[in-house]
Parts: C-alpha cells; sequence; structure tokens
C-alpha cells in the first residue's frame, strides 16, 4: 500500500513539474523602485489557463513556474499604477523578465478575464475562491482547507497564521455572531465568491489603532452575484441501505443575504452521528461576547456545576441521535441602525459504553508502594435539550459614535443514567438531572470628542442559575463514616448484606451567581504614534450556594442529612475597584504598551452563622511590545501579573459529592493565588512564495495556588482545597513552531511541532487510624510531565486529477506514572472526474501504546462517498459510508496530577453505515 501511494505521488510530482521553466524578474516603478505585493499572472494563450501567479516581496521580485516553449500573455497590476500586459514566448531555460509600471489608474479597455487567486489590500488577504477548488468541495470547510497560510481542525476552528480565527461574517454580517464551527459546516462551497482574512481586526471604528489587535482575525465571505438577492441553499434527505436497524438524516439548509437584511436557517435530524453542535459546543458558544476585563489584572471565573454531564465523548459514542435547528437574522432598519440575533435548539440522545483501565503506584510514608488497578465498564445515556438565544442592536449613526447591546440566553434539561461495573467497588448506578439558565447582557458604548479624546463605556452583567442533581446506588458509601447524620444499614463486611442491602444517596445544590463588569476607558492621543489610556473599572459578583443529601432507606424511607457538615447555605460578595494607567507609543518598528492597574479587592463570605471578610491592595504591571520586523513579520512579547480568585465553589465548607468515589469540602479561608506570564510570538507571512512561519513560547509561574488537599483511599477520594506554599510554585513552559508553505501552484506542505512541560504540586494525605482526614500525616507531591506533538501533512490541489491529503501525527506523552506513544498517519482522495461524480475518501489509522507494552492497541477508520450531479443540475444523488471498516471502538489516554493516576479507556463507536441520500439545490 505504501509503495503504491509512493508511486502516485511521485507520478503526480513529476506531471506538474516535468518540463518547466523558472521565469522570474522584478516589478519596479518609473524611478526603479520595487513594489511589494504588486500581482503577477501568466495566462496560456492556446488553453487560456492561468498556469502561475505571483506577489511580489518587499524587493519587487517575483518567480513563475511556466511551461518551456509555451506563448503566455503576462498580466501585471498594482494599486495606483496602469495595468501592464505583455506577449510573452518562453524557451527551453529560465528567463529572466524585469516589469516597469507607470503610475496612474488600471487601465479600463484592458479586460482582465482571469482574478489574481490571492491579493493583498492593506491589513486584509483576499483569496478567490475558484482559484482552489476542483469540484469536490461541499461547504466552506472544504475551500478553506485548500488555501495558503488557512487551516481547519476536526472542530471547525479556523487558523490563520497560527491564530484562531474570533468570528466569521457572510457579506459584512456576522454568520450566528461569528461562530466558526456552524459557519465551516454549513455555509454552500459553490455560494462562495471571496473570502477575506482581515488581519488586526476590530469592530470598533472608534479604537482601531489605540488598542493592540494584532491577534485579532475574523474572516468575511464575499457572495456570488447569483447569491445576492435571491433565496439559496439546499435540501437533503437520506436513509441507510444494507442495515437492519433504519439509520437517517434531514439536512435543509436556506439563506438570503441583501444590504438590508438577511437570514439563515439551518436544519438536521439524523440518528448517524453527524452533531451540527455537540453538547460541549454549547457551553463554549459565547454569541460574540468578548472577556471586556483582559487587561484588568484579575480573573475571578464562575466555575461551572454540570456534574460532567457534558464532558463525556458524545460526539463518537455508541449511538446518537441529534436534532438541531437554528435561526439568524440581521435588519437594517436605517443605515445607522443594525439589529440581528439568532436562535439555536440542540436535542442529543447518546450511549456510550466504555471500558476502562488505570493504574496508580502510591509510595507509603514507611518506604513501600502499593499499586491499586481499576478495571471499569460503564454503560451511559444521555438526553439534552439545549437552547440559546441572542438578540443584538448596534446604532452607529457617525464616524464618532458607537452604541451596543446585546443579550445572550441560555437554557437546558440534561440528564444522564449511568451504570457502572468495578472490580473493586461492584456495581454503582447514578443518576444525574440539572436545568441550567442564564443570561448574559453586554452594554457598550463608545464616543470620539476629535482626534486627541476617545471614551469608552463597556458593561456585562451575568445571571446564571444552576441546580443539579445526583443519585448513586451503590454496595457501601465510602464516606458513610464522615457523615454524622448518615444511616448505615447492615453490615458492610456481610457479602449478604452487601448484596441485599445497598446504600442510596442523593444530592440537591442551587448555586445562583449575580456578577457585573463595569469599564471606563479614556484615550488621549498625545502624538499620531503615541497615546495614554485610562481606566476605571469594577467587578463586582454576589453568589448564593445551597446543597443538601439525603438518603433512601431500605424501608423507603427518607433521612435528611441535617448536620452543619453535610449541608451548605453559603453567600458570598466579591468586589474588585481598579484604576489602570497604559501608555502606548511607536519608535520606528517598534511598538510598546507598558501598563499597570491598582486594586482594591473586598470579599465576604457568609456560612454557619459568620462572617469572613478579605480586604486588601494589589499593584500589578503589565508589559506589551511589538517589533514589526517587516510588513508581514513579527516579533511580539507579553507580560502580565495577575490575581486569580476562586468563586463561592470551593468556599462552600459543607461536603459536596463530586461524584459516588469522590467527596470534597471547601475552605472559606481561600486566597487568592497569584501568576506571572511570559510569552513570545515570532510571525511570518510571506507572500512571495507564500510561507507560513509561526513560533510561541510561554512561561507561566503561579503562586500560592488553590490546590487539592487529597486523601486517597483505594479508587476513593476525600479532598478540600488549600493554598500551595508560595516556596511550592506551579509552573509550565509551552513551545510550538509552525512552517506551512504552497507551492507550485498545486501543493501545499504544513509541519508543526509542539512541546509542554507541567510541574504540579498538591498535598497528599495518608490514612491514619481515626476517621478524621484534617490530623493525617500528609506529604507534598510534585509531579513534572512533559509531552511532545509533531504533524506533517502535504496536499495537491489539481483540477482535473486525483488530489491526495497525506498526513502524519505523532505524540508522546511522559507522565508521572507511564509514557504514552500515539501514531497516527492519514490519507485523503478526492477525485472530480466525468464532469458529474465526485469521490472523497478519508482513512485515519491510530496505535496507542505505553512504554511498558502493557497497552498497545491499533485502530482505524475509513469513510467514503460518492456523489453525482450533471452541471447545471439542481439535483446530487450521494453515497456514503462511516466507519466502512466497521471498528469497533477507539482508545485514549489520560493523566491525573493528584495521585499521578494512568488511565487508559476504550469507547464503544457507532458501527458501519452506508447512506443514499439525495440533495435538491436552490
Amino acid at each position: 500500500m505504501k509503495k503504491i501511494f509512493f508511486i502516485l505521488i511521485m507520478a503526480l510530482t513529476t506531471s506538474a513539474f516535468s518540463q518547466n521553466i523558472r521565469f522570474e524578474g522584478t516589478v519596479k516603478d518609473t524611478t526603479g523602485v520595487g513594489l511589494e505585493m504588486a500581482n503577477i499572472m501568466a495566462i496560456n494563450k492556446q488553453t487560456k489557463a492561468m498556469d502561475a501567479y505571483a506577489i511580489t516581496n518587499e524587493t519587487g521580485k517575483y518567480v513563475l513556474n511556466l511551461k518551456a516553449n509555451t506563448a503566455y500573455t503576462l498580466k501585471v497590476s498594482y494599486i495606483g499604477f496602469q495595468t501592464y500586459e505583455k506577449s510573452v514566448t518562453t524557451g527551453a531555460t529560465n528567463m529572466n523578465y524585469p516589469v516597469v509600471l507607470k503610475e496612474g489608474t488600471q487601465l479600463n479597455e484592458v479586460e482582465i478575464v482571469h482574478e489574481m487567486p490571492v491579493s493583498v489590500s492593506g491589513d486584509t488577504i483576499i483569496y478567490n475562491s475558484d482559484s482552489f477548488t476542483n469540484g469536490t468541495e461541499r461547504k466552506l470547510e472544504d475551500v478553506l482547507k485548500k488555501l495558503p497560510g488557512v487551516e481547519v481542525n476536526k472542530d471547525g476552528e479556523i487558523e490563520v497564521e497560527g491564530k484562531k480565527v474570533q468570528k466569521v461574517m457572510v457579506e459584512g454580517k456576522d454568520f450566528f455572531d461569528g461562530d466558526t464551527k456552524l459557519a465551516t459546516k454549513n455555509i454552500p462551497a459553490d455560494a462562495l465568491d471571496k473570502i477575506q482574512v482581515l488581519r488586526n481586526y476590530n469592530e470598533v471604528s472608534n479604537l482601531k489603532g489605540l488598542e493592540n489587535n494584532e491577534e485579532s482575525i475574523a474572516l468575511n465571505i464575499k457572495l456570488k452575484e447569483g447569491k445576492k438577492n435571491f433565496w439559496f441553499g439546499d435540501m437533503t434527505a437520506g436513509i441507510g441501505v444494507g442495515m437492519e436497524d433504519t439509520r437517517y438524516i434531514v439536512n435543509p439548509k436556506l439563506f438570503f443575504y441583501s444590504p438590508k437584511y438577511s437570514l439563515n436557517v439551518i436544519g438536521n435530524v439524523n440518528n448517524i452521528g453527524e452533531l451540527p453542535l455537540t453538547a460541549q459546543d454549547y457551553f463554549k458558544f459565547t454569541g460574540g461576547f468578548k472577556n471586556m476585563m483582559r487587561k484588568g489584572g484579575s480573573s475571578f471565573n464562575v466555575a461551572s456545576n454540570d456534574l460532567g454531564i457534558m464532558g463525556l465523548r458524545n460526539n463518537q459514542a455508541a449511538n446518537i441521535e441529534s436534532t438541531f435547528g437554528a435561526a439568524n437574522f440581521s435588519y437594517n432598519p436605517s443605515k445607522a441602525w443594525t439589529l440581528s440575533g439568532f436562535g439555536i435548539l440542540l436535542g442529543n440522545k447518546t450511549e456510550i459504553e466504555t471500558t476502562t483501565i488505570s493504574n496508580r503506584i502510591d509510595n507509603l510514608p514507611d518506604g513501600s508502594s502499593q499499586t491499586i488497578t481499576e478495571n471499569r465498564e460503564e454503560f451511559t445515556r444521555q438526553d439534552s435539550k439545549q437552547v440559546l438565544l441572542k438578540l443584538s442592536s448596534s446604532y452607529v449613526p457617525s464616524e464618532k459614535k458607537h452604541f451596543d447591546y446585546d443579550a445572550l440566553v441560555k437554557f437546558s434539561d440534561q440528564k444522564e443514567n449511568t451504570s457502572l461495573f468495578s472490580n473493586l467497588l461492584s456495581d454503582i448506578y447514578t443518576g444525574k438531572d440539572q436545568n441550567p439558565f442564564s443570561i448574559n447582557q453586554n452594554l457598550n458604548y463608545y464616543y470620539t470628542l476629535n482626534e486627541k479624546h476617545v471614551f469608552a463605556f463597556e458593561m456585562q452583567h451575568l445571571y446564571q442559575k444552576e441546580d443539579p442533581f445526583y443519585n448513586a446506588n451503590l454496595s457501601v458509601l465510602p464516606f458513610g463514616a464522615l457523615l454524622p447524620s448518615y444511616i448505615t444499614e447492615g453490615n458492610p463486611l456481610d457479602p449478604v448484606d452487601q448484596a441485599n442491602i445497598r446504600d442510596d444517596v442523593s444530592q440537591k445544590r442551587f448555586v445562583q451567581t449575580n456578577k457585573l463588569d463595569s469599564k471606563f476607558d479614556y484615550y488621549y492621543m498625545l502624538t499620531p504614534k503615541s497615546n495614554i489610556n485610562l481606566t476605571l473599572g469594577n467587578t463586582y459578583s454576589y453568589q448564593n450556594f445551597d446543597s443538601s443529601i439525603f438518603q433512601i432507606l431500605e424501608n423507603g424511607t427518607q433521612n435528611n442529612l441535617t448536620d452543619s457538615s453535610e449541608i451548605n447555605d453559603v453567600n458570598y460578595a466579591f468586589n474588585d475597584v481598579f484604576l489602570g494607567v497604559h501608555y502606548k507609543f511607536m519608535l520606528g518598528k517598534f511598538t510598546f504598551n507598558p501598563g499597570f492597574s491598582v486594586h482594591q479587592y473586598n470579599m465576604n463570605d457568609e456560612q454557619l452563622g459568620t462572617s469572613n471578610k478579605q480586604s486588601f491592595t494589589r499593584f500589578l504591571p503589565d508589559v506589551y511590545a511589538l517589533w514589526q520586523i517587516k510588513k508581514s513579520e513579527t516579533l511580539t512579547y507579553n507580560y502580565s501579573l495577575t490575581n486569580n480568585f476562586t468563586d463561592i465553589n470551593k468556599l462552600a465548607q459543607g461536603y459536596v459529592f463530586s461524584n459516588y468515589n469522590s467527596l470534597f469540602s471547601g475552605n472559606r479561608f481561600l486566597e487568592n493565588s497569584t501568576s506571572q506570564v511570559h510569552s513570545l510570538r515570532y510571525f511570518k507571512y510571506n507572500m512571495f512564495n507564500f510561507e507560513n512561519i509561526f513560533a510561541n513560547i510561554t512561561y507561566t509561574r503561579q503562586l500560592e495556588a488553590i490546590k487539592n488537599r487529597a486523601l486517597l483511599l483505594g479508587v476513593n477520594q476525600i479532598s478540600s482545597a488549600e493554598n500551595m506554599d508560595s516556596s511550592f510554585p506551579d509552573e509550565t513552559f509551552s513551545a510550538i513552531g509552525n512552517y506551512g508553505r504552497s507551492f507550485a501552484k498545486y501543493y501545499k506542505v504544513n509541519f508543526r511541532a509542539g512541546f509542554n512541560w507541567s510541574k504540579s504540586n498538591n498535598i497528599r494525605v495518608y490514612p491514619d487510624t481515626d476517621a478524621n482526614p484534617s490530623n493525617n500525616p500528609t506529604e507534598l507531591q510534585t509531579i513534572e510531565s512533559y509531552s511532545q506533538n509533531y504533524n506533517l501533512s502535504f496536499s495537491t490541489n489539481y483540477k482535473t486529477l486525483p488530489n491526495l491529503t497525506l498526513g502524519y501525527n505523532f505524540t508522546v506523552n511522559d507522565n508521572f506514572s507511564d509514557m504514552i506513544y500515539v501514531d497516527s498517519p492519514t490519507l485523503t482522495l478526492e477525485y472530480y472526474f466525468l464532469d458529474a461524480f465526485s469521490f472523497v475518501s478519508e482513512y485515519s489509522y491510530f496505535h496507542n501504546r505505553n512504554k511498558a507494552k502493557t497497552i498497545d492497541s491499533e485502530y482505524d477508520f475509513l469513510t467514503a462517498s460518492l456523489m453525482y450531479q450533471k452541471k447545471d443540475s439542481k439535483w446530487e444523488w450521494k453515497l456514503s459510508g462511516t466507519n466502512l471498516l466497521d471498528t469497533k471502538s477507539l482508545d485514549t489516554n489520560s493523566f491525573g496530577q493528584l495521585g499521578g493516576t494512568s488511565t487508559f479507556s476504550s469507547y464503544r463507536v457507532q458501527p458501519r453505515f452506508v447512506i443514499l441520500s439525495l440533495k435538491y439545490t436552490l
């Protein structure tokens, strides 16, 4: 097989490079100055095709790879200069051809039939979509993967120049508030005209140039003329063939764009595992809300109480039934006013089957060691219904004023039932139920008084309500002795009692959060290249945390646990008032933006009939520096000192079940931790040879981190929270580098390497003779872990030949107890033939093993689809197969810092599907 692939690649490469010459030169103005970013294209006179194109470098140099002994029309264009067009015939050897452009407007009489595949205008890179397609593309994602300098991962996240794209727009209008996954998976490829990469993006024009936006990137999709002011989209319906159980998919998509309004409607009902949004995506969906306090110097994040329901692998499971509906609109009542919003309904029924092996080696205080090995089988059923609603209003009456209001509502109904069988804990049955609700509101006002004075006011309010309910039915509750009101029935040492009398324990929780962030910024322009930014900000949070535990006894009565250690009734107020000062100035190619913030913190928690108040002041500096080496080459340094605060979840001192084998109690006397972060980033994007290079290193040092104080009893855990002594900081160091290049028009190669080192400290508690873990002997446990990841990919992009994408990923995880290796080569084949057929297939192989070879698993996946659509026909037939090799499961490894537990898990996946579908295109 490998030999066949090698021969095929060599044949394709040889066909592209045979009998070609290097055609190079310079593009200059009449004074002899080289013109950077000029566009050059060579049109084959016989075939009328564009055989090559190029963009000049900083000296005006260009290079084209042309066929020998061939007549071409050479066209050169540059903004502000007349278009150059000449006939050129290549010889058998390399040629040098200088070009001189005359100033003036482009000549109207010159008809430019071909468009440049890539062009640059200021901070915007413009890709002509049709220049990169071969006929097999069906959605935006398929096109983006072929663009130079653009990558798309399996989660639908777009990366340009090593930076994640923050939003996607269509015709300048947010597509579901810029969510990249919904865009990449649903916008049809045949509607695309231009794809604009907006670098240094800031949607508020008042703040452009005042803030550091080098890391901010957005995409804007320009539609073909036939897709504007008309409804477009498609309707797909499919059914399984050759299977005993019924498989189906129904997927309508409808879009309308005009200057005044737009509407997008997407639906998807299926049981083949195709998820437009996973449940994890739901929680990550921000609705376009930004972190307005990112420069404030404080970190106060509201923790989730989702009971881990959404943390399971519900995008690759034994069975998935998905219902998805979404609508997005944008309307302009006037030129200055824009109304927009969306509604999303997500329903998933998921069945998950997991086999897990966990190993932990404990070094005991007496010098001996013991190995804890647990084998588990879990059968989980999830049923979740989730809704997102968003309404936005933006009013920009002039260049001086900008007003925004947004409201995002989330609510859901989530249930999970699990049957678990453990070699150490017998059989356990758990149930989880929750109906979280949140509303996030955002109010912004920006005002430019004149060229010297700019004002900005931003306010964000979060109201969140969580009510997780947890039930566990097991042979013996491991923590019964710690709960004074708990009634232990029967004899836990008697197997007969264990079989006939079980512990049935439940826990209710209610967590309510009101959090208000407000910030006022004043920018004063000292000179055109320098400004002072004064910030007055405040974060106020008020939270309630209530929890209670009860058990159902053998006779059916309910025993409510009422001791103060078994319930929580906590109120917590947090307030941070700060004043920030930043000075931004430019010196030649350098931009500096040092600053600091002064904070006054006040906290008060009320529980157990008393109040605990804290109040203190902190000075927090930060530095930003940018070296603009060239127009598309930068080196950026960031430093920040941040105060990190916990929310109410770790302050509540009453016991809370984290799981059937994990009991946690908070600590009301916790203090904040302090982290300093240094990052250095290098970036270079060379349009001359479409070379994309970036590298980033980050070092973080966290003092007095809030860590676990844990007593491990076999696979059971009793833990609390505690500030680690500042002599034992947590540290992480990460480095990532990427080299990508598109060359000879048909090829794209990318190599990425990453390294991560971390040192983490926890407090390990060892058992003694009594049942109270607070007086047990302890030991500081320091764990270092290393990980390496290497990824290499090569792809072709021919118009008439089959196209290949070859990839190889290698990962090494070296942790406290084991070393894990994962190999994963991939192969993708695309072919458009006979002007009607499209064939797409993807093969991936995984080899998962550890150093000791006690774990050694291999599995692979193969998907393929054959599509038939005549030219200009609105109907398309598709025969697609998923998991064609009928692989039964996939494997993963994980590592827990606490105790150094190494876990190997095997997840059952859906069987082989073959779906016959029909699509109608509007």
